[in-house]
Parts: C-alpha cells; structure tokens; sequence
C-alpha cells in the first residue's frame, strides 16, 4: 500500500528511526482502524521486493516494520529474507490472524477480538500489545498473557479515541498488575505519519 520513513510511533521500539512497510490487505476489520484503505488489497500497486528494498536503503536507519493491514495474509519469507541480506532488522506488527512467516528480529503481536489468533504466533511474540477500547478489554488481554513466551514484553495501548476514558483504567490497571507496561500512540502526539 505504502512505504514511508519515520520514528516508530508506539509499543517497544518507540522512538526509533524505521522504514514503514505497509502492506495492503485486511480482513480483521478493526472499528477504530486508522488505515480502512489498505483493506482492500486489490486497489494498491504490486511492487518488486527488489524495489522495496531498493527504496528501503535510500534511507539511513536500518529498521524496517512490515504491517498492515494484515501482513500475514502473505508468505513473508523471500521478503524479510532480502531485507536481512540488506541487513535490515526485521519487525513485524500482526494481529496474528494468520500463520507465521517470514525471518523477524522483533514479532509485535496484537490480536484483536474480531479474527482469532493463530496458535503459531505465541512462542514467537516478542511484544504483546492489546488496544483498549472498553473494560472488557483487559480480559482479552490476559488471555493471551497467558499463551505467549514468558519473555513477551506485555503492553496496554489505549484505543485514540478513546484514551481519555480509558487511559486512567489502564494505570489503575498496570499498577495493580505491574506485568504489564502502558504503550502511547507517540507519533500522533507529535504529529508524525
């Protein structure tokens, strides 16, 4: 759909410099997604790798970030297998709907509650980022605290909309369960695609 370079805007690797790789395709169907219009793959161009890569190394930092839409929709080998050749590192953000694929540095796995999880992803999330979007939500959080590695960084996100509302649950939430760490969607604070 896209490719942009930019500072990772949330979860464990906010901050830093990194090459957006954004792939059309999606049919989790998230409410409050952001990016509705990569749904729909078949309205994207199809890029080389070779031309991804190519674009990727004009720039000077060397993480690249494939996401979505849902990013394992496809099989990602030959595509992370050329970045690492670039010697890129390689992180993914998912909702793990899909069976796993790809060579990743960093797997961000953020399930949702409209398209179940695929069992493959568990031992190989690096990172656990739940969006909060009602109360619910922190119960759908543990459930998949509890089938990840036990190094899975574990995050709560609020929902942008709705983080005036739910933002103060999640501290009350993270204090009583310090497992967990508070994840802000930075990028939009500071107004950065």
């Amino acid at each position: 759909m896209e490719s942009f370079y930019t500072l990772q805007g949330e979860g464990f690797h906010a901050g830093k410099a990194a090459y957006f790789i954004r792939l059309g395709g999606c049919d989790v169907g998230c409410i409050w997604c952001d990016v509705k219009e990569s749904w729909d793959a078949s309205i994207h161009p199809q890029i080389s790798i070779n031309q991804i890569v190519s674009d990727a190394k004009a720039f000077a930092g060397r993480l690249a970030v494939i996401t979505g839409g849902e990013p394992l929709m496809y099989n990602l080998d030959e595509l992370t297998n050329a970045l690492k050749q670039a010697e890129f590192q390689t992180n993914i953000e998912t909702s793990g709907a899909y069976p796993m694929s790809g060579s990743w540095d960093w797997v961000c796995f953020s399930p949702k509650k409209f398209k179940e999880a695929h069992p493959s992803i568990f031992e190989q999330a690096n990172e656990l980022k739940v969006i909060i979007y009602n109360k619910s939500d922190f119960v759908f959080a543990e459930k998949y605290a509890k089938v990840v590695n036990k190094k899975c960084e574990l995050l709560l996100q609020p929902e942008w909309g709705k983080q005036d509302k739910m933002l103060p649950l999640m501290i009350d939430y993270v204090k009583e369960n310090p497992k967990w760490r508070v994840s802000l969607q930075t990028h939009k604070f500071m107004n950065i695609p």
